[in-house]
C-alpha cells in the first residue's frame, strides 16, 4: 500500500466556523492488532463530494470491532486505523451534492449503506448496495480512494466499516448516514447503527417471526438479545436462550427469554434438548455466536419441514458450513442476514420513531457508560463478557 502524505494546511476561522476546513480533534487510533488504542490528536479533512462530516457525540463497541482489533483476519490488518461503527451525532458540514442532510441534523452512521440508485438498492428483496455495502477490507473513501484522517505529522490513518466512529469527528459517505428525528435521544439511537438493528431486524424482517412462533437464540450478547426483543415484541410463544455465560442467561430471562440452556450443563447435544422440550424443534433459530459448531446445533434445533436458521454471527475462520447438502432436503433452511435486512436510509428513520414510542426497550442494552478517554476499559468489559453495550461519551 502506497503511503501518501497530507500536505493540506490546517486552518480554523476565528469565529469557530469549521466548514471547509481541516479539524484537529481527538480519536482512538489503533496502531496494531491487540495493541491498546491511543487517544491522540488527529487531523480530519473536510467532506468531499457526496460526503458528510459528523461530530460524534456517542459511540459504542461491538464484537466486530473487537474481532478486527484482535487481528483474527490478517487481511483486515491495516494500520494505523480508526475503528468504531456504532454511533450517533450531529452533522458538522456536508460536501458537494448532498441534499438530504445539512449542518445541525441529528444522524446515525451505518456500515451498510444505501445509495438509492443501484440495482441492489432498487430491489425490494435486498438491503445491500453495490458501492456502499458493508466491506471490512475497505479502508479509504469511495470518492477518491483516499483517507480523510491524518496524523499531525501528515501520515494517513485508515477508515473502518464505512464509518470510523472512534473519533470526535469522522467523514462518511452520505449513503452511510441516516438522518433521524431531532427529538430522538441520541444516546440510545447509537444502538441502531448496528447491534439492535441487526438482531431485531433479523427477527422482524429476515425471519418474519409471527405471534405464537417458537424461537431459539444461540448466543445472548447484544445481537442475540436484540433478536429476543424482536421475537418478544412479535408475540413469540417460546424463546429459548442458549449461552455458556450464566450472567447472560439471567439477563436473557429479564428481557423475554422463556427457557434457558447452558450447553456446559447438558449431557447431550443442544438440538436434542430443544427437540424434546419443543416437540420436534423451533420454528426459527438464530446463530449469534460466530461458531461453526454452534451453527450446526442451531440448524438442527429447528423443526423439520419448515424450520429456518438465520446466521448473524461473524465467522472469520476460512471454514465452510458444517451441513451436508442432503440435510437441506428435510425442509430446514438457512440464510444470512446483514443489518437485519433493514434498508438503512429508507427504513431506519421509521424504526427510530418506533423506538421513541416504546416499541423496543433500548435502555436495557446499555450496561455501562464511560468517557471516551476510557475506551480501552470498554474493550476489556466486552472481552470479559461483562457488557452488552458500553456507551462512550465524546
Amino acid at each position: 500500500m502506497a503511503i501518501i502524505k497530507n500536505n493540506n494546511s490546517v486552518s480554523h476561522s476565528k469565529d469557530g466556523n469549521t466548514t471547509g476546513k481541516v479539524i484537529t480533534c481527538k480519536a482512538a487510533v489503533a496502531w496494531g492488532p491487540a495493541q491498546p488504542l491511543v487517544v491522540e490528536e488527529i487531523l480530519v479533512d473536510p467532506p468531499q463530494k457526496m460526503e458528510v462530516r459528523i461530530k460524534i457525540l456517542f459511540t459504542s463497541i461491538c464484537q466486530t470491532d473487537l474481532g478486527v482489533w484482535l487481528g483474527k483476519n490478517e487481511a483486515q490488518n491495516v494500520y494505523p486505523r480508526i475503528f468504531g461503527h456504532e454511533a450517533s451525532g450531529i452533522v458538522e458540514s456536508v460536501g458537494e451534492g448532498v441534499e438530504d442532510m445539512k449542518a445541525g441534523d441529528h444522524v446515525v452512521p451505518i456500515f451498510n449503506g444505501e445509495c438509492g440508485d443501484c440495482v441492489f438498492c432498487k430491489s425490494k428483496t435486498s438491503n445491500l448496495c453495490k458501492k456502499f455495502r458493508v466491506d471490512p477490507l475497505k479502508n479509504v473513501m469511495v470518492n477518491d480512494g483516499k483517507t480523510r484522517f491524518w496524523t499531525k505529522q501528515g501520515e494517513p490513518i485508515y477508515h473502518f466499516l464505512n464509518t470510523s466512529t472512534f473519533s470526535e469527528y469522522t467523514v462518511v459517505d452520505s449513503a452511510n448516514v441516516v438522518k433521524i428525528d431531532p427529538n430522538a435521544p441520541l444516546k440510545t439511537m447509537t444502538l441502531l447503527s448496528c447491534g439492535v438493528s441487526t438482531g431485531l431486524g433479523a427477527a422482524w424482517n429476515t425471519a418474519n417471526v409471527q405471534e405464537g412462533s417458537t424461537v431459539a437464540v444461540f448466543g445472548l450478547g447484544a445481537v442475540g438479545l436484540a433478536v429476543v426483543e424482536g421475537a418478544r415484541s412479535r408475540g413469540a410463544s417460546r424463546i429459548v436462550g442458549i449461552d455458556i455465560n450464566s450472567d447472560k442467561l439471567s439477563r436473557g430471562i429479564s428481557m423475554g427469554v422463556t427457557d434457558i440452556i447452558n450447553p456446559l450443563e447438558l449431557h447431550k447435544p443442544v438440538h436434542e434438548e430443544i427437540s424434546e422440550i419443543l416437540e420436534g424443534g423451533v420454528d426459527f433459530s438464530f446463530e449469534c455466536a460466530g461458531n461453526l459448531n454452534v451453527l450446526r446445533e442451531a440448524f438442527l434445533s429447528t423443526h423439520e419441514g419448515w424450520g429456518l436458521t438465520v446466521l448473524l454471527g461473524i465467522h472469520s475462520a476460512p471454514k465452510t458450513l458444517p451441513i451436508h447438502p442432503m440435510e437441506l432436503f428435510c425442509g430446514r433452511r438457512i440464510i444470512g442476514s446483514v443489518f437485519g435486512d433493514f434498508k438503512g436510509k429508507t427504513q431506519l428513520p421509521q424504526f427510530a420513531k418506533q423506538c421513541m414510542h416504546g416499541a423496543v426497550k433500548l435502555d436495557e442494552f446499555i450496561t455501562h457508560e464511560l468517557p471516551f478517554s476510557e475506551i480501552n476499559q470498554a474493550f476489556q468489559l466486552l472481552i470479559d463478557g461483562k457488557s452488552l453495550r458500553c456507551i462512550l461519551h465524546l
